[in-house]
């Protein structure tokens, strides 16, 4: 029986970590080649800085996606805070469908939220207020419009703050809050949310505002974890590949 795949946070870098990359692309080439779809839930890339980007990176994961269409599988995309300037020009390279923000699927019967995650972690205000900023289509237009080294420059510090930032803060404020997760499922009359961005994977049960109950499932990264999660109609399961 085939299964539908989600993962998240591969944060995929041809130089700083190659085996990682490698990883990705033998999951490509086999697991995901037997699925019924694939969907990527942000942070494809540990940085995105256009779809005129001509590195190694890029280039082999829409080379391995490519040829996951074309084998036909279809593979959904939608954006995390890493690589929230990736186009409509390198999906079509890589033949990725890009999916709104907050998007619902019906899994197996199952209405089902899909997210990044980013914007449930509400505790965290400096960091939404940042997100505010940078995702305002004037603010992307003018950093689209820089020359690829300062892109580059800029993505680099982005990552030297957003490190230095999050060793200072408590590992709730980093996390999701509870009702914004119930809110955002509330507001899309949903009892099953699968997002990312946390690192955390677990699958969590908890009360919704009606007083039903629902599942929030948190996909892990692919640093050390190559999180995956699996389903199909006979349920589901969160793995590493890295065991």
């Amino acid at each position: 029986m085939k299964a539908t795949l989600f993962v998240a946070d591969l944060h995929l870098d041809a130089a700083a970590r190659p085996q990682t990359l490698a990883l990705f692309e033998d999951f490509i080439a086999v697991r995901a080649r037997r699925a019924q779809a694939l969907y990527i839930l942000g942070d494809l890339f540990e940085a995105w800085i256009g779809d005129d980007d001509d590195g190694e990176t890029g280039e082999r994961v829409a080379a391995a996606l490519g040829s996951l269409q074309r084998s036909g599988v279809p593979a959904h995309f939608l954006h995390g805070n890493r690589d929230f300037l990736l186009g409509p020009d390198y999906a079509a390279r890589a033949g990725l469908t890009l999916l709104p923000e907050t998007t619902v699927i019906d899994l197996y019967g199952t209405p089902t939220l899909l997210t990044h995650g980013d914007a449930l972690c509400t505790d965290d205000v400096d960091y939404q207020r940042f997100r505010a900023q940078i995702r305002e289509p004037a603010n992307q237009a003018r950093l689209l419009a820089l020359p690829l080294a300062q892109r580059r420059a800029f993505a680099a510090q982005l990552r030297a703050d957003s490190r230095s930032a999050q060793a200072d803060k408590p590992a709730e404020i980093t996390d999701v809050n509870p009702d914004a997760v119930r809110t955002l499922m509330d507001a899309h009359g949903v009892t099953q949310l699968i997002h990312g961005h946390t690192h955390r994977p677990a699958l969590h049960e908890l009360v919704l505002a009606d007083g039903d109950s629902g599942w929030r499932v948190v996909l892990g990264d692919w640093y050390t974890q190559g999180s995956v999660l699996t389903v199909s109609r006979n349920g589901m399961q969160l793995e590493g590949l890295h065991g």
